[in-house]
Order: C-alpha cells, then structure tokens, then sequence
C-alpha cells in the first residue's frame, strides 16, 4: 500500500518522541482487571478530545468511566494535528521576519539560514512539552480506568478490548477521522504524505506540492514556503468555505511569498520514479500539464474512522463517508451510544469534539438535553494572515443580512505593526443589529474573535446596547470591531434635517426578552441598568477569557 499505512509511527526515535511515546503510548501499559460483573458508567473510544473529555469529566462528576485507544492518546490535535503545525507555522513566520527586517530599520546584512532539523527537533520538544496532558497517568490519575488496545463491540452494551469484554451504560464514540485520498490513478501507490507522516520529515523538500487547498494544506503550503521549498497548491480552489473577500486576500498574501497556484483543474494520474513525483494536471480548457516535486502532501479532506468497531453488533447506524448517524443531542441510533468530533460528521475541530463531550456526559449521566444546533462554533486557519470565522456567512441567511466592513488599510496599530492588510465583516440580520456570523482576517485573528463569538452565542447587538457601547483599547487592531459597530451606528443616528431630529435606532430590534431599554429603566432600582446589555458587556473581558479556555479543552479536562 502506498501513501500512509492505517497508523504512521513517531518518527525519528529521538529524546523528544520517546518522551512523547511514554505519555501517550507506554510500551508496557497493563489494562486494568475489573471485577466480575462490573458495569462501567461510561466508555469512550478513542483518547483524542472527545474520549478524553467525557471519560474525564465523567469520573471527576463521581461516576466509574473507561478510556480506551489502540494507537496514541492525544489523538489527531497533540500527534499530528494542530501542535505539531503551529509549531511549524511559528518558525515560519521567524523566517519571514528575518526576511522583513529592513522595513523596521534593521541594518544587518547576515542572511539567516534555516535549519530544517532543528525546525522539526523544535516541534518534538513541543510535543513532548504538551503530551502529559493527554497521557495515560493523566487520565488515571482522574479516576479513569484505561485501556489500551483495540476497541470492538460485541453488543449494544459490551465492547471487547485485549480479549476482555467490557460492559456498560453509556458509550462515547470518538474514535476520530484519518485523511482521505482522492481515487487518483496511480495515487495509492506512491509514497505521498498527508499530516499523518508529513510531521515525521527530516529533510526540506526543494519541491513541495499540496494536493488540496483546505486549511491543512495552505497552511502547509505557506509555512513550507516560509522554509525556502518550492510550493504548488493544486485544488479546485481555494478555502471553498470561507467569505470570497477572504480567500481573494489570502491568495494574494501567498502569490506574494512565492506559492503558485493549480486551480479549477483536475489531476488525471499521480506517478513516482526515483524519488520523484509526477502529476499530470488537465486544465480547465482541457490542456494538460506536467507538474513535478519531490514530495507530494495530500491534504483533500477526511475520512471518519467507523470501520472494524463492530457497529453493526452494536445497533449503530453509519455511513464510510458520513460517520455515525447521530441525533441532536449527539445520540447514535443504539439509545446508550453517543458520538462526537470528527466520526460523528459536522464541524471538524479539536474544540468542537470537546465541547460535544462535555454535553453527552450532561446528557447521558445527568439528563439534560444539550444540542448541537445551539452551538455557535468559531474556527480559524493560521495563515498569515489568519482567517477566523464564526456563526453564519451571508449567503446562508435567508432572511437577509447587512453587512459592516472595517478594512484595516488605516488602523493605526495595524500601520505600526507593518499588518495593515486584512478586514473585519460583521453580519447583522437585515434591519437589526442582531449580529448572525462574523470572519475576520488580519495577524492574530483567531486571537480576536472571541469578542465577536461572545456576541453571536449570548444575543449581544452591534447596536447602542451591546458591541456599539464597547470602548477598545487605542491602538488596537480590534478596534475594528468598534468600526463596525460605528458603521451601525452612522446608518441609524438621530440627525438633523431641515431644522428637526430625524432617525435614530429602533431598540426593540435588539433587545432580548424585553421590548425596550425604557421599560428595563423602570425596573431598575439604579441608572447601571440603562443599557440592558451592559451586565454582559462589562463582564466580557472574563467571559472572552473563559471562552478561549474551552478552545483548550483538550488539555483542561
């Protein structure tokens, strides 16, 4: 087989991946023995986010959970997901400093040259750094049975794990996705990369071909530039999901570091001969081209690991392509079994798999009924710049939207920071200052979305009585959002004309469970109530700061 095998290895058998492989896999890891009998509470498979949280949180709340994972706890996100990538992504952005030191007045004339081993050997430390808080004796250590193995089940409430059946009342599939490859002909038989191996490079490629144009692959594509590769990105286009504005900037800032592009074609076969690789392309016009590299990462999308659980014994509904069919409260179509991150379809992210687990354990042990339609899930690629988004593009409210757009061609901070390219857009539903989605794009994005989250999750307006009576720090590129608000504000301002006072915001449009700002007056006993949105804007400050705990779930539970 070609490409990636089921499961990659660490790789180079270094201090740091050896420290690594003592959290996450430990050589001699002995399964626990229950007594005879025994009935778990809770299991979850897969020691990725969502099986870390909900058999953490699951034992912390008094109940007897198990873990199980056959392969490396952490999952995607700590091994060769969203770690070791910033970690790149970081050096990167040091060389591109490097490179721009004469617009700040640095004189020097030594060139840095980079070291690509010492790149990588930054990465395994930081890995190794981070992996206690994924490990084995960090779930044990909470009260969490551990089993490591593979996870099969027998029935609707066994599951088999090293020739022992395990019983129990509720179940968490979380079990995750691997990368996908497209059906390219000759692909499956070539050595390609995707971010199970691509983490596991000594040696910079001269030239690097991306195969997708997703966020694994342009940031890759970006940081690789960064390192001196030649780098191609060939994909149909470009971030397909994210705002048009967004994309058309970040293809730009890419071109301008050396990226070329391969788009709106299709490639017809995938060759390797002597260490190299060959893609021939058909273009649009149905010309063909021959494009050349030494390695080649596929980053085309993700595959929900449902095959060789044991499903069918189970009850549970799935689909290869879809994952477990799993209702609004995340359960599968055995009533005891739940599903959450990536196996279960939907938003693919770290953050999202552990926020669904903190809701199955509400659900499943103590009867509540989150759902997932009342998330409001936030994300970023890590670009530079990076694009953040949350909440709903235009295109997707039916009703309308208007939208507010502060460029920051001349925020002041963003001048002095030599990154003043990039936006903030804030959709609002047409006629109000209900604020529906939001993206912006600029150094540190995802950094500066919670403030926007904050507002789409608890109903806070772009108007006078939510983000419009925020005041910003000056000079702060977020500033931007108080631009935006300000653009609501100049389109419903009272003004005079013709000698009388015209306009001005219709409040009821904005507020939430109460028809004015005049009738909260009268129930206040004191003027802090004025605005009825202000017990949660002075709070935002704690509030956006909780918010981006939850990001790190993960580590945190």
């Amino acid at each position: 087989m070609g490409g990636d095998a089921e499961e990659i290895g660490v790789f180079p058998l270094d201090t740091h991946n050896a420290t690594l492989l003592d959290q996450v896999a430990p050589k001699d890891w002995i399964n626990p023995t229950p007594a005879e009998g025994f009935v778990y509470d809770l299991i979850a498979l897969g020691a990725g986010a969502g099986g870390l949280v909900s058999s953490r949180q699951t034992a912390r709340r008094g109940y007897k959970s198990a873990l199980i994972e056959k392969h490396l706890a952490g999952g995607d996100c700590l091994n060769i997901g969203c770690v070791p990538s910033k970690a790149l992504i970081r050096c990167a952005r040091a060389m591109k400093a490097e490179a721009n030191k004469g617009e700040f007045g640095i004189t020097s004339t030594a060139k840095a040259n980079l070291d690509f081993g010492a790149v990588m050997e930054r990465m395994r430390r930081i890995r190794a750094v981070i992996a206690p808080a994924d490990s084995y004796a960090g779930s044990v250590k909470l009260g969490v049975d551990m089993y490591q193995g593979h996870a099969r089940f027998t029935s609707p409430n066994t599951v088999e794990v090293g020739g022992r059946t395990l019983t129990f009342r509720k179940a968490v599939i979380a079990t995750g996705g691997s990368a996908w490859a497209p059906p390219i002909p000759g692909l499956s038989v070539t050595p390609y990369l995707t971010n199970n191996s691509l983490f596991n490079l000594t040696t910079l490629p001269k030239k690097f071909v991306v195969l997708g144009g997703g966020p694994i692959g342009v940031e890759m594509a970006q940081a690789f530039a960064g390192f001196g590769s030649q780098v191609t990105i060939v994909s149909s286009e470009l971030l397909p999901r994210e705002d048009p504005d967004a994309r058309e900037l970040l293809k730009e800032a890419l071109t301008q570091e050396g990226v070329k592009f391969e788009l709106d074609c299709k490639v017809g076969r995938v060759d390797h001969s002597d260490g190299v690789f060959t893609l021939t392309i058909t273009n649009k016009d149905n010309t063909t081209s021959i494009l050349t590299c030494d390695n080649l990462l596929v980053a085309t999308g993700r595959a929900p690991n449902v095959n060789n659980l044991g499903l069918e014994a189970a009850n549970v509904e799935y689909s290869v392509r879809g994952g477990i069919k799993v209702n609004d409260v995340l359960v599968s179509s055995n009533p005891n079994i739940y599903a959450v991150g990536d196996v279960a379809g939907g938003y693919q992210f770290t953050h999202v798999a552990g926020r669904q687990a903190m809701m199955v354990v509400d659900n499943a042990m103590f009867g509540e009924s989150h759902k997932v339609s009342d998330m409001v899930v936030p994300w970023c690629t890590y670009t530079e710049p990076e694009v953040a988004h949350v909440g709903k593009y235009a295109h997707q409210v039916p009703e309308g939207v208007d939208t507010y757009k502060a460029v920051l061609d001349h925020n002041d901070r963003a001048l002095c920071e030599g990154a003043n390219r990039g936006f903030f857009k804030v959709h609002c539903l047409k006629g109000t200052d209900k604020i529906v989605g939001a993206t912006i794009v600029c150094e540190n994005a995802g950094e500066m979305l919670a403030e926007l989250t904050l507002c789409v999750q608890f109903g806070i307006g772009l108007g006078r009585t939510g983000l419009g009576q925020v005041i910003h720090s000056y000079p702060t590129i977020s500033e931007a959002a108080g631009s935006c608000a300000f653009q609501y504000k100049m389109k419903n301002w009272q003004h005079l004309k013709d000698g009388k006072v015209v306009g001005g915001e219709i409040v009821e449009k904005s507020v939430k469970n109460e028809s004015s700002v005049k009738e909260r007056e009268k129930k206040s006993e004191g003027p802090s109530s004025i605005f009825f949105g202000q017990g949660l804007i002075v709070g935002f400050a704690a509030a956006s700061a909780l918010f981006a705990s939850l990001v790190h779930l993960r580590k945190k539970n």
